[in-house]
């Protein structure tokens, strides 16, 4: 991780200093003990703010959307995924962006050290590669990284970046492409027991909009949840309002979402957004074939038209 943060602040300070880009959009230290938080630089000489851990889980992609200068972003392999999308969409030019992509071992959720690590006032936090080694002062203790990770994490497909300009450290081993074997429960149970689980998860949502809002695909300038002439949806935490929300979020980013965890992440009601959004994008791999921001040069199955995609879906009750 420290060679990494060395090698990101040099691209960074060599990017600027060139005029290649007019900004970097990387991570430095959080406020609070386990946290990361996006950076902005613009000046070679405040590159050392920069870093790399195991807790830069932000998808900085969020931050490219219509930025009329050129941008230089630190990506692991989830969030090149959301770039390759957008520039599908044509929400960010590739010319404009210099990617520092940087090989990704998983991030680690800091509810999950400290849910392991219990009462303890943890300082300091070193990741030794299998192991996080936590400080509270006066004791070390560790557990193994990979008992920390997010879950988007531990299901991720691509932990290499999908395109790069620099690469940032080597490259990792990528898994074996899941089956989506964490949704496969959730989807073996009837349309009732589906329904409540659902339903239960949702009722804890207070309608902060802050799943849309870290979601580098949710970039509508005006989300159909805002409108008031007509107004589709109620703004209020009625739980019809709240499914109706969710529910056609989700089918807005069918065959778009690149299974990052960035709503997930952000909810601070803790509301299992990822089993609708794996179970979304388990029916878009089935059906055709794909997951987003895999193959830049390869349309969004939703937008194209092809004889053979399965047409029966749409004559199921």
């Amino acid at each position: 991780m420290t060679d990494c943060t060395a090698r990101i602040r040099e691209e960074t300070a060599r990017l600027l200093a060139e005029g290649r880009v007019d900004l970097v959009i990387g991570f430095e230290e959080g406020s609070l003990p386990l946290r990361a938080t996006p950076c902005f630089i613009t000046e070679p000489g405040d590159t050392g703010r920069l870093i790399w851990n195991a807790f830069c889980s932000n998808n900085l992609a969020r931050y490219l959307i219509r930025s009329d200068r050129k941008v230089g972003i630190v990506a692991k392999g989830c969030d090149t995924r959301a770039i390759v999308e957008l520039i599908k969409e044509k929400q960010v030019r590739r010319e404009d962006v210099v990617i520092i992509g940087v090989p990704c071992h998983g991030m680690v959720d800091p509810h999950e050290v400290r849910e392991r690590f219990g009462d303890i006032r943890i300082q300091t936090v070193e990741d030794t590669g299998g192991k996080l080694v936590a400080g509270d002062g006066t004791a070390l203790l560790s557990m193994n990284r990979e008992d920390a990770l997010h879950r988007s994490c531990r299901v991720c497909v691509q932990r290499n970046p999908v395109i790069s300009d620099v690469l940032v450290g080597e490259e990792v081993e990528e898994r074996t492409r899941d089956e989506f074997t964490d949704v496969a429960d959730f989807a073996s149970r009837s349309a009732g027991e589906r329904w409540e689980y659902i339903a239960g998860e949702m009722s804890r949502c207070i309608r902060c909009n802050a799943c849309r809002n870290a979601c580098p695909l949710c970039y509508c300038s005006k989300c159909f949840v805002d409108e008031t002439r007509p107004q589709w949806v109620g703004r209020g935490t009625d739980p019809s309002d709240v499914l109706s929300f969710h529910l056609m979020r989700v089918l807005h980013l069918a065959g778009r979402c690149v299974e990052c965890g960035a709503c997930v992440r952000a909810c601070p009601m803790g509301v299992d957004l990822g089993t609708l959004n794996r179970r979304m994008s388990a029916d878009v791999a089935r059906m055709f074939g794909c997951r987003p921001g895999l193959d830049p040069g390869k349309p969004a199955p939703l937008s194209t038209f092809d004889p053979d995609d399965p047409q029966d879906f749409m004559l199921e009750p």
